[in-house]
């Protein structure tokens, strides 16, 4: 938040800062090894009337305009790697030993390629991986709301296909981020081993940031 604070950083800048300054408290971690943690990002920031936007990942920055059109802003880059092993994990259903023999070999995998040019990027220790953010702008004037998200919201119109995103931020505005999420995990409760929808987990993670002007 600090090094994003200041509207003439761009956000990638700010947000290679952040990744510098969190490195920086860990002297003792080695944080070349494969495996240290690592996050998306969805970033949207007002800067007088101009909306700026970053996304490093699947975590997406979605605006509703003016007219109630939907433009979405993702980055899927992972999607096109190690293609084989997604789909070996996504043919078991979640909770069996099979799919976590599968998953455990995608993941030891992905960390070889992760934040490489044969690869994808995402938020971890170095900070050249912000310089590899999806950026751009959005004039205010044109967006009625917006909302920043991670994919374990999003998957409810990408990957299960059980909202629009008219329906989306349809349910945002009555109930807010709480009433989306609740959708989100009544939704996965009716798959819980991922028969429908093959994926990683029965739920991942869900957040939403939900901005209305």
């Amino acid at each position: 938040m600090a090094a994003l604070a200041e509207p003439s950083v761009a956000l990638s800048d700010g947000l290679a800062s952040a990744l510098e300054r969190v490195a920086a408290l860990h002297p003792e971690c080695d944080l070349a090894n494969p495996g240290t943690p690592s996050a998306t990002v969805a970033v949207l920031r007002q800067r007088y009337e101009v909306l700026d936007y970053l996304v490093l990942a699947d975590s997406p920055v979605v605006f509703e305009g003016a007219e109630g059109a939907h433009t979405v802003i993702t980055d899927l880059r992972v999607d096109d790697v190690l293609t084989d092993l997604r789909a070996e994990v996504e043919s078991y259903e979640t909770h069996t030993p099979g799919h976590r023999e599968a998953l455990q070999r995608l993941v030891l995998a992905q960390r070889e390629i992760r934040n490489t040019p044969d690869g994808y990027w995402v938020a971890g220790a170095n900070p050249e991986a912000a310089r590899h953010g999806l950026t751009g702008s959005a004039m205010l004037r044109g967006v009625r709301s917006a909302a920043v998200m991670s994919d374990g919201v999003s998957r409810l119109v990408t990957e299960y296909g059980m909202a629009t995103w008219d329906e989306v931020f349809a349910t945002l505005r009555a109930g807010g981020p709480r009433g989306l999420i609740e959708t989100v995990r009544k939704t996965e409760a009716t798959d819980p081993t991922g028969r429908r929808w093959p994926r990683y987990k029965a739920g991942d993670d869900a957040t939403v940031a939900y901005c209305q002007w």
